[in-house]
């Protein structure tokens, strides 16, 4: 696969701005703590709706976190 097409994120770095932990970023958005772990080191990728529920808590755009 092409290394353009690989999904990475900027959620570690728009997590620790707002001075989230990784466990409260996860309660808010109903997943564990070790699926934001997962998402923010490239390892899992969200579905579309964890993303957009990402996005929503954090108050930011999509391409402001998701990126190619």
């Amino acid at each position: 696969m092409d290394d353009k097409l690989i999904l990475k994120n900027r959620l570690k770095e728009t997590r620790m701005e707002l001075k989230l932990s990784q466990k409260r970023l996860a309660d808010m958005v109903g997943v564990s703590r070790n699926t934001i772990s997962s998402i923010e080191t490239g390892q899992f990728n969200p579905t579309a709706k964890l993303a957009l529920i990402l996005c929503i808590a954090l108050d930011k755009k999509f391409e402001d976190l998701f990126y190619f």
